[in-house]
């Protein structure tokens, strides 16, 4: 046995996983940590105390909604803008709806999983979530108006700053006097209720996405005029991916302390590691559906033809894209197992895999929507159908702007949670998971990539026999002018 290259190929293997060893390493200190400190006193450990511990992991997320805006925009944008449908205008259409369909099936079925299973209910009974939403004093009605209030904001630089909420100002509960009139007022009469519209702090995300696709759709539309805005966005993404990587690689740090933080705060420890082990058997449950059941139905039904060697040809790219926790890297190896063993056109699979890698996330966008769902249960909100939709926008959006490396879903969890009214910090104990079921759901990432460019492949026949038809005149003319060239060449001389 060659020990050299035995050792070459372990050093290899660990410098190319380092970031996941470090996130499972700071996850195990962060524990250690939190439970030796919480078994240090027998007084309990106060907020300010837990803060104390989680200032470096709190210091951390700020890093990470930093990079939100300058990350998640210019990659849509240049993502949308970017997409040259010259090849066929049908193909680049069966790509894009193929790409969002499986992302809206994929966040619907998170969102039953997780409000059938409820993994961070714990013992709230329902009495106790229908109070805390009725404290609220919003309708649903008021919510899914905020929400297209809020996908189309009078002032773009606002949007960046703050976004619309619509509050009801209603009597106590128990009969009152106007004291200008004498009537009595009856607090369940909704004519007596009053509204508060205004404007909160916090980023208007789906303002920004709206508006990301719809400048992403005018470039792609302008052709060679809106090439230099498109380079413009394309670099500021490059660079804002490599600033994120660098955040991302502090992860280790960040998780150890809030990990710890997090243990300090909590009452009931074994109950709230329960709940997390539920939660990771939820997201799962639903990235193995919607792999081994929603994918390969929907491949059936568009092709006439059993997935199942299709899918064992995609082995390789699977075991790539597992362990490297990158659909962007995994590309190159997901493009030659496509060509080479499945026999899908290269004209097929070099158009619609790279807008796959970039826009079509169906691991992501299910592993945020079971997410936010998961914190909110955690915290005994009981969201309403205004608040599910909103989760469900955002996190198609969020999904589409992740960027394909390894643990970017961390960006786009913080903006999903910021969105919806639920707290950031909560994220510090999907944390404690969150690097393994990365490699689940990239896997899942680019075997949607992959069916979904079989599925094209096979649909789009049409039209590649009719470019290749137009192509062979084309070719004849070219061999031609090569023939005049070198009679003239000859005559010459």
């Amino acid at each position: 046995m060659n020990w050299d290259k035995v050792r070459s190929q372990i050093g290899r293997s660990l410098k190319e996983n380092l970031l996941t060893i470090g996130t499972l390493a700071g996850v195990i200190i962060g524990v250690i940590l939190g439970v030796c400190l919480k078994n240090s006193s027998d007084e309990p450990w106060s907020r300010r105390d837990a803060m104390y511990v989680s200032y470096i992991g709190k210091l951390f997320l700020n890093m990470l909604k930093c990079v939100i805006i300058p990350l998640i925009i210019p990659s849509l944008i240049a993502a949308i803008g970017s997409m040259d449908l010259s090849l066929s205008g049908k193909v680049g259409l069966r790509a894009v709806v193929y790409y969002m369909a499986t992302t809206v099936l994929a966040v619907i079925l998170g969102i039953i999983l997780v409000t059938t299973i409820r993994p961070g209910a714990g013992g709230i009974n329902e009495e106790d979530l229908q109070e805390q939403t009725t404290k609220r004093n919003i309708t649903t009605a008021d919510t899914l108006m905020d929400l297209l209030r809020n996908c189309f904001p009078p002032n773009i630089i606002q949007a960046g700053l703050q976004q619309h909420k619509t509050e009801l100002i209603y009597p106590g509960e128990e009969m009152k006097v106007d004291s200008s009139t004498g009537a009595t007022i009856d607090p369940n009469d909704k004519s007596t209720w009053m509204f508060k519209s205004a404007w909160s702090n916090g980023t208007n995300i789906l303002g920004l996405v709206i508006f990301s696709i719809v400048t992403g759709v005018a470039i792609a539309m302008c052709g060679e005029d809106g090439k230099p805005l498109l380079h413009f966005f394309e670099s500021v993404s490059i660079v804002m991916m490599k600033v994120t990587t660098w955040i991302i690689h502090l992860a280790p740090i960040g998780v150890c302390f809030l990990v710890a933080g997090q243990l300090l705060e909590m009452k009931d420890i074994a109950g709230e590691f329960a709940k997390l082990g539920w939660y990771f058997a939820t997201v799962l449950l639903g990235l193995f559906i919607h792999g081994l059941i929603v994918l390969p139905t929907i491949y059936t039904l568009a092709t006439r033809s059993l997935p199942f060697r299709f899918i064992a040809n995609m082995g390789n790219p699977l075991a790539t894209a597992f362990g490297t926790a990158s659909s962007s890297a995994t590309l190159p190896v997901t493009i030659n197992a496509l060509e080479e063993k499945n026999g899908v056109d290269p004209k097929i699979a070099r158009f619609v895999l790279p807008i796959g890698a970039t826009i079509n996330m169906d691991g992501t966008a299910l592993y945020e929507a079971v997410a936010a769902l998961f914190i909110a249960q955690m915290n005994g909100i009981n969201p309403n159908i205004g608040q599910v939709i909103a989760i469900s926008i955002t996190a198609t959006a969020a999904s589409i702007g992740a960027a394909g490396i390894p643990q970017a879903g961390l960006v786009t969890m913080v903006m999903v949670l910021d969105t919806v009214g639920l707290p950031s910090e909560a994220v510090s104990l999907i944390l404690s998971i969150d690097w393994l079921l990365d490699r689940f759901r990239t896997a899942i990432n680019v075997l949607g990539d992959s069916l979904g460019a079989g599925i094209v492949a096979h649909l789009s026949k049409g039209e590649l026999d009719e470019l290749e038809r137009v192509d062979e005149p084309h070719l004849e003319m070219i061999n031609v002018k090569k023939d005049i060239g070198k009679v003239n060449e000859a005559m010459s001389n």
